[in-house]
């Protein structure tokens, strides 16, 4: 019997897992450092996105194989040793992504006011690690630097109304705050233009859908492009150009909230004293070879929270090699590297392999890349010296840990 233990129950986790039970003679324990799996599918994804949130239903399929155990509240260097876990399983396989949002850098970043949109989401997800009263959204204006899917995502949940809200899985504390929210203007800044932009059309649609908020577009800043831009324009840029530029002809209609669409704009400098007060932007155009120049041109938005979406990061875990300037897991197709050679036994998948980049779909054909490996050199490795599935919950047990299983 092949004993795998697969670090991270997102979605790159938990299709390993499932790949891995496939196998005959093979069992895998899921472990996370949350009592509930399904990583960022569970805590990222907007609450009003649930054919979204579905894909959680296949995933409780592969947990509640009969292969497969999640065994929660279990965080590797606190609760457990690496080293503890090589003796109780023949390979390691670290799925625990990248969640750590990016910060913008700029002068002023750390002025209260100033977040990741990530933290945003995992506030009004309800995930454990955010303190309920993180956000108060007493600010009157709001900038959300990014234009990826995410951005989107927040931005549209601070344009709802409280009616907008209310059929939204939402926790208790989240909407009281957000249906008392004093936001009036949100700004969706972009530093590059609109056929750079990485939202998908259905999620950018979906924010013209919100009843509450006017659409505002600068249609001077969706042609520096250039009206065509070539031939070779991606399908999906094509489409959201048509979108951006339909919002452009729209006449405001005096909703409570506005939403400013900008492009070629990038943060400078956070304005504020014991807060953020404002954001000055310096505009931004393309130079040869898609190298990202500055016009000298500035501005200042009013602005008391900013929520920057522009990326996430991986986090090093104790005793696993670790990359700070890429932010992942050194790897050969997912075998891990120490000092450049391959470790037996141990692998990766998913964000902490490649960067945060890609669709749960992208992250299934990764996690099978890194299981064909390992199953591959299953024969090679060395087996571990526990080989009782229960000895590890005893072992947790004495020390006082209580394990998530599922279902609990």
């Amino acid at each position: 019997m092949l004993r795998v233990a697969v670090i991270g129950s997102g979605p790159a986790g938990l299709y390993a897992a499932a790949a891995l039970a496939r196998n005959p003679d093979t069992s895998v324990d899921v472990l996370d450092r949350l009592p509930q799996p399904f990583g960022l599918v569970r805590y990222g994804v907007a609450p009003d996105h649930p054919k979204i949130k579905s894909i959680s239903a296949a995933l409780q399929q592969i947990v509640e194989d009969p292969a497969v155990r999640f065994l929660g509240n279990v965080e590797v260097g606190s609760t457990v040793a690496l080293a503890e876990l090589h003796r109780h399983y023949d390979a390691l396989l670290f799925a625990y992504g990248s969640a750590v949002g990016r910060s913008l850098g700029v002068p002023g970043d750390e002025l209260p006011g100033s977040f990741a949109a990530s933290d945003f989401v995992s506030w009004y997800c309800g995930h454990p690690d955010a303190p309920i009263d993180s956000f108060t959204l007493a600010a009157r204006g709001v900038a959300v630097v990014g234009v990826g899917n995410v951005a989107l995502d927040v931005t549209r949940m601070l344009a709802k109304s409280a009616a907008e809200l209310t059929h939204i899985d939402l926790p208790d504390h989240v909407r009281r705050v957000l249906a008392n929210s004093a936001v009036e203007d949100i700004h969706l800044i972009g530093r590059r233009g609109p056929l750079q932009a990485r939202f998908t059309t259905k999620e950018l649609r979906e924010l013209g859908d919100v009843a509450n908020a006017d659409i505002l577009v600068a249609a001077q800043e969706l042609e520096r492009d250039g009206p065509d831009a070539g031939d070779d324009i991606p399908p999906v840029a094509r489409r959201n150009l048509e979108v951006l530029r339909e919002w452009a002809g729209r006449e405001p209609q005096g909703r409570p909230r506005r939403i400013h669409v900008r492009f070629w704009q990038r943060p400078a400098e956070i304005h504020g004293s014991d807060r953020v007060s404002a954001l000055r932007l310096e505009g931004t155009r393309m130079e040869a070879g898609g190298v990202l120049g500055v016009t000298g041109e500035t501005s200042v938005i009013d602005a008391e929270m900013i929520l920057a979406s522009v990326g996430y990061r991986g986090l090093p875990l104790p005793q696993l090699p670790f990359d700070p300037d890429t932010g992942v897991v050194p790897n050969s197709d997912g075998r891990v590297l120490r000092d450049g050679s391959v470790v037996p036994g141990e692998y990766v998948a998913g964000w902490i392999k490649r960067g945060p980049t890609g669709v749960i779909g992208t992250n299934k054909r990764d996690a099978g890349e890194t299981v064909r490996a390992l199953l591959a050199d299953a024969e090679s490795l060395p087996a571990a010296p526990v080989r009782d599935p229960e000895t590890l919950l005893k072992e947790l047990a004495h020390r006082g840990v209580t394990v998530a299983t599922w279902p609990n």
